[in-house]
């Protein structure tokens, strides 16, 4: 018998507030967390908005020793994860068969960054000093931090891996994390994804494909998924984490099965670096496989969370995927994307979307599309304008989609679910 996947533990680090309650009352209040930048002068920059996390570390209970080690986002995701592991509860007693799998883009940008300049300039001169380089270096360098870190909070033996496939590398962990407990290779998995981009390179760094909205005279507003007006994504930082159980281990110590992972899978498009190709057929494709995993008929999905990073061709792309998929019901399912309040985190934003989609079925409700004032006729389907909805949900679909042309998707299905 194919084992099964429940989500046991929630934890989110996110801009407009820290902890999974914060997280859910703004992204069904419609309200936005995007402001000008504040963690650098952006002055200069084309785009000078971005969502940030009001995250005091210490306030949040890291120790000293952790936050001088940590970078910014393996901080989230330390704090994500205690949060989750309190909530799952959950006792180990066989720490080989608990495993992590962890997310990430562009990894410890913001401490490689300050090392960069620290190890490199002397006033108008430009040497090398390496002794000026922090002692923790090599943790920014090395994308596995991330997953260790969260190994040793949690105490997992197991197997343990990071996971770095551009914007789409937090539905890949959960998904890939999912597998482990499917394979028999874990009981347990805490998986997620986190980033922390908001620095000087990353800003330039999608200035230089303008990719990002330029919109500094409304922040608030600047994140438009599927609208005529819209003008590039805002970008995010955060992180979530979730704790996946195989669902008779959660029964037996009679945990709170808060939903079930039950379908993933990813696909290339072959194409180009940052170019989509119009007709969705990639996008389309990753969907039916992990409905396909999942044992889910399309004719079930009662709702799907977007990419909606709110670039032209993107939010075309997906239409035109969501119209292969769902076929006459293209109309009927309500689509939305939580970019329009948190922004565009890269490798964490696919997981804190799962996030959203597990609560969506715990509470039956549907986040809405902020600012979306004027819909882009090319862009058709109901994506929730500005208010979320009440609606009882069975199966969620979350898909994502990444520079390299990956495409990735993520099927939960309510708790009760046979």
């Amino acid at each position: 018998m194919t084992r099964r996947v429940a989500i046991t533990g929630l934890g989110v680090v996110a801009p407009g507030g820290i902890g999974t309650k914060a997280f859910w009352e703004l992204i069904t209040s419609g309200c936005t967390a995007t402001r000008p930048i504040t963690l650098f002068d952006p002055d200069g920059f084309r785009s000078r908005i971005a969502a940030e996390c009001d995250l005091d570390p210490r306030h949040a209970g890291l120790t000293t020793a952790e936050i001088t080690r940590m970078d910014r986002y393996v901080q989230f995701a330390a704090v994500a994860a205690d949060e989750a592991w309190r909530q799952a509860q959950v006792t180990v007693t066989d720490p080989w068969r608990l495993g992590v799998c962890m997310g990430s883009a562009v990894g410890g940008t913001t401490l490689l960054e300050q090392d960069y300049v620290a190890t490199s300039r002397r006033g108008q001169q430009w040497v090398v000093d390496a002794g000026a380089a922090s002692s923790f270096l090599h943790c920014a360098l090395s994308p596995a931090t991330l997953a260790a870190e969260v190994a040793d909070r949690v105490g997992a033996c197991g197997p343990v891996r990071t996971v770095s496939s551009g914007c789409t590398a937090g539905l890949d962990a959960v998904g890939h994390g999912a597998r482990l407990i499917e394979d028999g290779q874990a009981d347990v998995v805490v998986a997620g994804a986190s980033e922390s981009p908001i620095s000087p390179i990353t800003v330039a760094c999608f200035d230089a494909i303008r990719a990002t909205s330029a919109r500094n005279d409304d922040p608030a507003h600047a994140a438009r998924p599927f609208d005529r007006d819209r003008d590039g994504f805002v970008l995010g930082e955060g992180a979530a984490v979730l704790v996946l159980e195989e669902l008779d281990h959660a029964r037996r110590r009679g945990a709170e099965v808060l939903a079930q992972a039950a379908g993933f899978a990813t696909r290339s498009n072959a194409h180009h670096m940052t170019g989509l190709t119009t007709e969705g057929v990639e996008m389309a494709e990753a969907a039916r496989r992990a409905l396909d995993h999942a044992g889910v008929a399309s004719a079930e999905i009662g709702y799907v969370n977007a990419h909606g990073s709110g670039t032209r061709q993107n939010d075309r792309h997906e239409t035109a995927a969501f119209h292969r998929l769902l076929g006459e019901r293209a109309h009927q399912v309500p689509v939305s994307s939580i970019k329009s309040m948190i922004g565009h985190s890269l490798g964490a934003i696919g997981s804190i979307e799962l996030a959203a989609c597990a609560l969506a079925l715990v509470h039956g409700v549907v986040p809405p599309t902020a600012n979306l004032d004027t819909p882009d006729p090319e862009c058709d389907l109901d994506y929730v304008p500005h208010t979320a909805r009440e609606r009882l949900l069975d199966v969620v679909l979350s898909v994502g989609s990444g520079f390299g042309g990956f495409q990735s998707a993520v099927v939960l299905t309510r708790a009760e679910r046979p």
